[in-house]
């Protein structure tokens, strides 16, 4: 949800995905470095000293993209400042060390990351983001934090940000986070003593989306999100592996993936009481609402809808979807519908590790004629490709 060894498709998928299945190829957009700064003309907002505020809330740890230290996930910040600047909603943006933060990789070209580098406010708000320590309780209506897996391990720990968070939520105020973002609250305790989730509806990365994305940082971490709040006595709810999933419980609000962001930013935007305003809707926002729609059994529209406007969505995106689902999928069912995925994007996706992918997975479901007829089709076109090779000659029969 970063190609050779690492692949935008996943949006980065709560930090730098470490996917090396596919070798580089032009069908997948590389993402690269890019500093915060030049940015064009920004786009008007409605910046009424009247509107709700909401703190946004970001890892310090980031360094080198991501490299040398995750940091916090630019796609879910654009995606959440793109919907309250919508709504008219003031937004400030805090971290523990305040100042410049550091975002790992992001792939400039996406459009929802175009939208927000054109708006100079969003970008000078994280070259000067407030020190979490100097943030007063009561001076935001909402706070949200924001994933990357830096969030796991600067956010945790931070004394000022457990105690702003604790005395939001005990005033009824909005505390909410996506992603890696609910990591902080494993540690947020309620005026009584109580773990701020014990007894709540929540979501996060799951502990099968850190299985299949969290190899780099993942042995570092202090705790899993789902583990953890399994152990505090929360209630956790998730979607299958990377689709949206937002919970909402009172006024507390969590996302599950970089996927739930918009649709996270959007339930803030109702619990302040406010009907979310008509805003643009972006490539990957409308492939995964493409895929929603394909599940619950509107193939035939979906299929003509890609058809006629292959560029409007991410088939890309939809591939890779279908194709770690069916990784990561441990029952019959699971594999069931990432196939179901992997054949809506098939007709727009001929890259060969795919189509290898879809074979396998053919073959693990008992549909060895289909996989042969795959596989035939591939070895015929790639000689060369000896996985392929080796599949074919694997087939019972």
């Amino acid at each position: 949800m970063k190609l050779a060894s690492q692949t935008a498709l996943l949006s980065a998928a709560c930090g730098a995905l470490t996917l090396g299945v596919f070798a580089a190829s032009s069908t997948f957009a590389q993402p690269v470095k890019t500093p915060i700064g030049s940015p064009q003309t920004p786009l008007a907002a409605n910046q009424s000293t009247h509107a709700p505020k909401v703190l946004i809330v970001v890892s310090s740890e980031g360094r080198n993209g991501g490299e040398t230290r995750p940091g916090f996930e630019m796609d879910e910040y654009a995606l959440a400042y793109l919907v309250f600047r919508a709504n008219g909603i003031r937004v400030e943006v805090a971290s523990p060390a305040g100042g410049l933060v550091e975002a790992d990789k992001f792939n400039p070209k996406d459009d929802h990351i175009q939208a927000l580098l054109a708006d100079e406010h969003a970008t000078a708000l994280l070259r000067n983001t407030r020190r979490i320590a100097d943030v007063k309780p009561g001076e935001h209506q909402a706070i949200f934090v924001m994933g990357g897996k830096g969030a796991m391990f600067d956010l945790p720990k931070d004394s000022s940000l457990i105690s702003l968070l604790g005395a939001q939520f005990d005033r009824d105020g909005i505390v909410a986070a996506v992603c890696h973002g609910p990591a902080v609250f494993a540690n947020v305790r309620r005026a009584d003593g109580r773990p701020l989730i014990a007894g709540k509806r929540v979501t996060g990365f799951t502990d099968e989306e850190e299985k299949t994305f969290g190899k780099k940082w993942v042995k570092e971490y202090p705790f899993l999100i789902e583990t953890k709040f399994r152990e505090q006595g929360a209630i956790w709810e998730e979607a299958a592996l990377m689709l949206p999933k937002t919970i909402v419980d009172g006024m507390l609000i969590t996302g599950q993936n970089p996927f739930s962001t918009s649709e996270t930013a959007e339930a803030i935007v109702r619990a302040l009481g406010r009907a979310p305003a008509p805003r643009a809707v972006f490539k990957e926002e409308r492939s995964m609402r493409l895929v929603q729609r394909w599940l619950a059994g509107e193939k035939d529209q979906v299929r003509a809808i890609l058809a006629a406007d292959t560029k409007e969505y991410k088939a890309d995106l939809i591939a890779m979807l279908g194709y770690y689902q069916a990784e990561a999928a441990s029952d019959e069912a699971g594999k069931r519908a990432a196939l179901s995925i992997m054949e809506m994007a098939a007709p727009h996706m001929p890259h060969p590790r795919f189509r290898l992918g879809m074979a396998r997975t053919h073959v693990a479901l008992g549909n060895v004629k289909t996989a042969r007829e795959i596989l035939t089709a591939l070895v015929t076109e790639k000689p060369d490709f000896a996985d392929a090779k080796k599949a074919l000659e694997a087939l019972p029969g």
